[in-house]
């Protein structure tokens, strides 16, 4: 078996993920399989260990993220350009969308497991957004992107102390609900004109626009219930002209993906994307802040191999999955 080389997000879920590791590091020894292992020491370190790996190594490796979706999100653009290198993940974030979207197990022995196994198959081929922003700079997104409501909340929550404290008690998800409270009441809607594959569409007191790769995002929310990460198309989100006391009532029912059924939001599906704004608006990929608006996103067909039993890679047992759903 060849070398697996992991990237460990140690201050992940204020510290648990090295824990987490710990538990991955005895198995991996008594099942006696060969690895390197990478720590990351701040932001945006895991994108330069991914690289680094990806460049010094040319043959067909497996690269395995431990931590959240933000680390997920680093170690993706750290290969993006690298054809030979496969992904994994074994979820040790609060959020762990990632996982979700892709049927990885929130039991990180049990995500091993799963990884071992589906390393004996194809990867899953899987489609990634670039965002090229105002001022060139890019971005790779592997979950989702938004602009707007959902991408200030982001930023506060990374931000914020509080949700380190939340992740000590296993609730760090309920940091994105404090914030969407805090905000919902000083939150100013925009005008946001938006062209996907070249149609033009014009949305006044919108309160954000999502673009999905995946259902899931936010810490389980089903932003986008139909989205497929291999179909060649992003699924868009648009919500707009709703009263703040409505706009709850959306993010309750968000977690079960009812919230399309609400008139003032609007779905879409594409693969170039232009986003713009008279006044700017926070942008986030992955949960991660990244700049703001004006930006076009364009879709990168199959552009990754991911390990994953999503669409019939390995049978799911229900009652995992149903676990896996709440982690």
């Amino acid at each position: 078996m060849k070398t697996i080389y992991f990237i460990v997000n140690p201050k992940a879920r204020n510290g648990y993920c090295l824990k987490i590791w710990e538990q991955i590091e005895r198995q991996l020894k008594i099942e006696q399989i060969p690895y390197l292992a990478f720590f990351t020491e701040y932001p945006g370190h895991a994108k330069k260990i991914a690289s680094q790996v990806v460049t010094k190594n040319k043959e067909q490796k497996l690269i395995i993220a431990v931590g959240g979706d933000g680390t997920m999100h680093d170690v993706m653009n750290g290969i993006v350009n690298d054809k030979n290198t496969t992904l994994g993940f074994i979820p040790g974030g609060s959020g762990n969308d990632f996982s979700r979207g892709f049927h990885i197990p929130s039991d990180p022995v049990e995500a091993l497991k799963v990884i071992l196994r589906l390393m004996k198959q194809e990867p899953l081929p899987i489609d990634i957004g670039k965002v090229t922003m105002d001022d060139g700079a890019k971005h790779f997104f592997i979950n989702n992107m938004g602009a707007g409501f959902d991408a200030i909340i982001s930023y506060e929550v990374n931000q914020s102390r509080m949700k380190a404290l939340l992740n000590k008690f296993s609730l760090g998800r309920l940091v994105y609900v404090f914030f969407l409270l805090k905000k919902i009441f000083t939150y100013k809607t925009a005008t946001i004109d938006l062209s996907i594959d070249g149609n033009k569409h014009i949305f006044e007191q919108t309160w954000f626009v999502t673009v999905s790769n995946q259902p899931y995002y936010g810490g389980g929310m089903k932003i986008a219930p139909s989205a497929e990460p291999d179909d060649g198309l992003f699924d868009i989100t648009v919500v707009h002209q709703l009263s703040r006391l409505k706009l709850l009532l959306v993010f309750i029912s968000v977690f079960w993906g009812k919230h399309i059924h609400f008139k003032e939001v609007k779905t879409f599906k594409g693969k170039v994307i232009l986003i713009q704004s008279p006044e700017s608006l926070y942008v986030h990929a992955d949960g991660e802040h990244i700049g703001s608006t004006p930006l076009s996103i364009h879709l990168q067909g199959k552009a990754v191999g991911v390990l994953s039993r999503r669409r019939g890679k390995e049978k799911i047992d229900m009652k995992e999955r149903d676990s896996n759903d709440f982690c």
